[in-house]
């Protein structure tokens, strides 16, 4: 009996965890949405808030590293056990690092006011981009939610739609700096902002890779993994 208590207390720890880890999920895609609609409005004091929700995330990632330390050193687990806590840890600093780059895309945001009359429609040009990244880290977050590794395996492969979004924008912006040098400071905006969403499909690629690992016991990482290849999207345009 003792042993079975041990179990039934060790599975409520681990979901304790998992829900307060699908919590730092949830407002983490509430700030990556904020900071896109921060560019959108230019909105300082909308982009103070969003960057200052930061800390709330930030929090519980310390907390979760607390949580699941313990854990590891209370229960011992082996096997699909540890490898689950050691995911989940990996899931946390993911979540955490979309929350950085949320806060950079405010930022940058907060800088649209002082930039004048451009020709540049920074939200036009990522808004494809950014709604792209938005289902990912919806999904990831599903799958992760669910542990299911078929989801996980087509979310690995709308990374790549995301990338190629990335690299038309940076063709776009380039192309603009050329042909006008006024708009140098806005395009540069514009990239780094394309560049943090670029970085924030990549967390939600881990994630679901993540998942495979706790599900199938593979570390997919750095391979060849042939995950499922949704069609490119078409060159971003401007509005």
């Amino acid at each position: 009996m003792t042993g079975e208590h041990s179990s039934k207390q060790y599975d409520q720890d681990l979901e304790d965890i998992r829900s307060k880890v699908l919590l730092m999920g949830g407002l983490v895609e509430s700030q990556f949405s904020d900071a896109i609609n921060c560019l959108r409005t230019g909105n300082p004091e909308q982009a103070e808030q969003t960057i200052k929700a930061d800390e709330n995330v930030n929090r519980l990632e310390v907390s979760l590293d607390d949580a699941c330390s313990h854990l590891i050193v209370r229960r011992q687990p082996a096997a699909n056990d540890l490898r689950t806590i050691m995911a989940t840890i990996k899931v946390i600093t993911d979540l955490e690092r979309i929350g950085d780059e949320s806060t950079k895309i405010a930022r940058a945001a907060m800088n649209i006011p002082g930039r004048g009359v451009t020709t540049i429609n920074q939200y036009g040009t990522i808004r494809v981009m950014a709604e792209s990244t938005a289902n990912m880290l919806r999904e990831a977050l599903d799958a992760f939610a669910r542990l299911d590794e078929k989801h996980a395996a087509q979310i690995i492969g709308k990374d790549e739609v995301v990338d190629h979004e990335f690299r038309s924008i940076m063709r776009n912006m380039i192309t603009f700096m050329m042909e006008d040098p006024r708009t140098i400071s806005a395009a540069l905006d514009t990239l780094w902002v394309a560049k943090a969403i670029e970085r924030i499909g990549d967390h939600c690629k881990n994630i679901a890779e993540y998942v495979i690992y706790v599900v199938e016991g593979k570390d997919i990482r750095h391979t060849n993994f042939a995950a499922p290849k949704p069609d490119a999207a078409p060159e971003a345009k401007q509005d």
